[in-house]
């Protein structure tokens, strides 16, 4: 993967997220006040990106805070503020979506590219300085999540010290060669582990699944085995390791921030690109904005 856009962008996160103090402070402002009842829409990564900032703002008491899928947003329910969250800003389903709220409820777009959508939001969060050159997303996406955690109070320098740490780390062997990924998380950490699940899905056409951890033994289990991996962000419910053992399959858990690990899932959906001969900067059938005609 080295010499990749993917890979470079992969690189730059640390980096990134320790400016997301900075960019919280800068956008205060123009982002969800405590107390307000938000929805956070978007389409694929930026989706799941919306679901971990949902559960972190609810949980943290900053009001109640939903994620929708743009296509699936339930128009009519009242929202103090809808949040779209698009990094080519040019994403169908979310320009028609702005169209039906305009001049019912406030929006606010945070984008990559302000031009492609400043005239459908209300607001815009300029985050064209993480824009990226790959297909694949990952700085764009991790940086705007950055924002939004500083934005509720968090301090991200250890989460970017960790992300350093796993970008210098050598990759297990028994990663780069698995055959399938179950990727979980708890709370905030189910949107990462989706997320997760399809950067693989992206960049190396691989088959994987995200689940929320205490679902897995609901009959996904079954599909562990050798060669297989079950990767959970955050701390894992008690037994599954065992649970998984059992099956034959190789349990993933690192005690980092899940915001560190999905790097490293990043690096590994990365490097497998790398063993089968694809360009994670083009994959296959996709583009880097889905526009609809």
């Amino acid at each position: 993967m080295s010499g990749t856009f993917m890979a470079a962008e992969i690189a730059s996160q640390p980096g990134c997220w320790r400016d997301a103090a900075a960019l919280a402070s800068a956008n205060s402002d123009l982002l969800p006040p405590p107390g307000a009842r938000v929805a956070i829409v978007g389409c694929g990564t930026s989706w799941f990106i919306g679901q971990a900032y949902a559960v972190l703002r609810e949980s943290a008491g900053l009001g109640e805070t939903d994620a929708f899928a743009a296509s699936e947003f339930p128009v009519g329910r009242g929202y103090d503020h809808v949040v779209a969250l698009t990094r080519s800003g040019t994403t169908t389903e979310v320009h028609a979506l702005l169209a039906k709220l305009r001049g019912k409820t406030p929006t606010i777009a945070i984008t990559g590219v302000p031009p492609e959508i400043e005239n459908a939001a209300d607001t815009i969060v300029d985050l064209s300085v993480v824009d990226e050159r790959s297909v694949v997303q990952t700085r764009f996406a991790t940086t705007a999540l950055a924002m939004l955690r500083a934005h509720l109070g968090e301090d991200l320098t250890a989460v970017a010290d960790q992300a350093e740490r796993v970008l210098a780390e050598p990759l297990p062997e028994e990663l780069v060669s698995a055959e399938q990924f179950s990727f979980l998380g708890t709370g905030w950490s189910v949107g990462i582990a989706n997320e997760a699940a399809l950067k693989f899905r992206e960049a190396c056409l691989l088959w994987t699944e995200s689940y929320p951890a205490w679902d897995y033994r609901h009959g996904p289990i079954s599909i562990s085995e050798p060669g297989r991996v079950t990767w959970m962000f955050g701390q894992a419910p008690e037994g599954l390791a065992e649970d998984v053992a059992r099956a034959g399959g190789l349990f993933v858990e690192s005690g980092l921030d899940p915001l560190a690990d999905l790097v490293r899932a990043q690096r590994v959906a990365g490097a497998i690109a790398a063993r089968k001969g694809l360009d994670p900067d083009n994959p296959r059938s996709l583009t880097r904005s889905v526009v609809l005609t």
